[in-house]
């Protein structure tokens, strides 16, 4: 449920559009309402607070309703319109899967349901403004002042946020800023996913495969969720055994094998029949969540992979921004620190009465550590401070990884680096300190630690290990 709660809420937040509708219908709704008050109020507001209310004739209110909500709509037209160039900036200069955090903003949310609902208020109260009708004796025309007094005071709030809003985007459009919510939410994403599994003993086997069926993708696109709950509700129905063979964040193509299944007792493949199969493969299909892009809900290689991608992306040719390379290379120091400080979550589920029912896909750590390094080895290891920043990175990593079948991948990729780095012309100072730093990988694996002054900012997240 916590799973299902999460990509819910997840696939809300990255959308624009729900909470600005809401404050549309809801400013309908006002806009209807408080009129109507004020005619039954009408005697009583002309008491003790009738100097703070609205006090122009028809012809007033009506100007000042059509000011404020022709003044909105055009505020907030070229407000978004300025936001999505700057955002369009901000995906060239770092990456486009960050986009997803500004869309998913809940400042942006507000600022606009703000905007539209206070367009909608003053537009939704104007037609209840009437003006004297001349062959009526006596009749003086009709003015809302509690509703007029609302839309100045809505149009107050809307202008405060505007000043908000411009302050806020100003400092999400700062590099640090993104890299500190991508690690955010990754961070976020691990707690989540150590919280909810058990740390797995290598206790238990997997139970025999006989006759193993492949179940097919129906859709293709980016595996973002696997519905575990249901995989073993299904499995213990039907009496299987289910591998969940696709890792979370991969891509799947229609048609593809998704994941595997077998029969817990080989004697009853004689009742597997063709409607049977269909509803176990629907079943399973089911449980995979496919969508058009990838989430951070349990996919904490998507947080790498946007920190990698800034990383490479201010190592271009273009950009050519080695110091927020190293700065990206600290945040993924940070999150593989806290990826291999901790026993590896287990895959393997169990029905009421212990039987296995579902293996899987442990988290590849070797994977993470491929996917937080070679890229960035590969377009910067030429520049002196991010090969120093990628070997204090293996340093870190090494120090807390309490995997020891991760030592040796340490190394190889601390061997890597210094070859890459190597394969460029600089003085001797600057290879003595490349040498330096890559014995001090070595010596944090042995549960050593050295420290060099003159090396990049220290990696952000926790310290030492305990």
């Amino acid at each position: 449920m916590r799973r299902r709660w999460d990509r819910f809420r997840e696939e809300m937040q990255s959308r624009l559009w729900p909470l600005p509708v809401a404050a549309i219908v809801v400013a309908v709704g006002l806009g209807v309402g408080v009129p109507a008050l004020d005619r039954l109020l009408d005697e009583v507001l002309a008491g003790p607070i009738d100097g703070a209310l609205f006090s122009g004739q028809p012809d007033s209110a009506r100007a000042m309703l059509s000011a404020i909500s022709g003044s909105i709509i055009t505020v907030t037209s070229l407000v978004f319109s300025l936001t999505v160039v700057a955002l369009q900036l901000a995906s060239s200069q770092a990456s486009p899967r960050l986009l997803r955090m500004f869309t998913s903003d809940r400042r942006v949310h507000v600022t606009l349901a703000i905007f539209l609902g206070t367009f909608a208020y003053s537009m939704t109260v104007l037609p209840s403004v009437r003006s004297p009708n001349p062959s009526v004796d006596g009749d003086s025309g009709f003015v809302p002042r509690l509703a007029v007094s609302l839309t100045f005071l809505l149009m107050l709030v809307a202008v405060v946020a505007l000043t908000l809003f411009l302050a806020h985007l100003a400092a999400r459009l700062r590099v640090e800023t993104m890299l500190r919510d991508v690690h955010e939410e990754t961070s976020h994403t691990i707690r989540v996913l150590f919280s909810q599994e058990k740390p797995d003993d290598g206790s238990t086997a997997v139970p025999a495969r006989t006759q193993v069926r492949l179940t097919p993708g129906r859709r293709s696109g980016f595996l973002v969720g696997v519905e575990r709950d249901d995989l073993l509700a299904l499995a213990t129905r039907e009496d299987l055994v289910i591998s969940v063979d696709t890792p979370v964040g991969a891509t799947v193509m229609s048609g593809t094998p998704l994941a595997s299944w077998w029969l817990r007792d080989p004697l009853q493949g004689a009742g597997l029949d063709d409607e049977r199969i269909e509803r176990i493969d629907a079943g399973i299909e089911r449980a995979h969540v496919v969508e058009y892009e990838r989430t951070p809900v349990q996919d904490v290689a998507f947080g790498l992979r946007q920190l990698v991608d800034v990383a490479v992306k201010a190592l271009s040719p273009g950009i050519n921004d080695p110091t927020t390379a190293v700065h990206a290379l600290g945040h993924v120091a940070a999150l593989l620190g806290d990826l291999v400080a901790q026993p590896i979550p287990s895959t393997t589920e169990r029905d009421g009465d212990g039987v296995v029912r579902i293996v899987g896909r442990q988290l590849d750590l070797v994977a993470m550590l491929d996917l937080g390094l070679t890229q960035p080895r590969h377009y910067g290891a030429a520049d002196l401070f991010v090969a120093l920043r990628l070997l204090a990175l293996l340093q870190e990593v090494g120090w807390r990884t309490v995997h020891d079948e991760l030592r040796p991948v340490i190394q190889e990729h601390a061997d890597a680096v210094l070859a890459a780095a190597e394969r460029t012309e600089r003085p001797d100072a600057d290879s003595r300190r490349l040498r330096a730093a890559h014995a001090a990988v070595a010596a944090a694996l042995r549960g050593e630690w050295t420290f060099d002054d003159r090396r990049p900012e220290p990696s952000p997240g926790r310290g030492r290990r305990g």
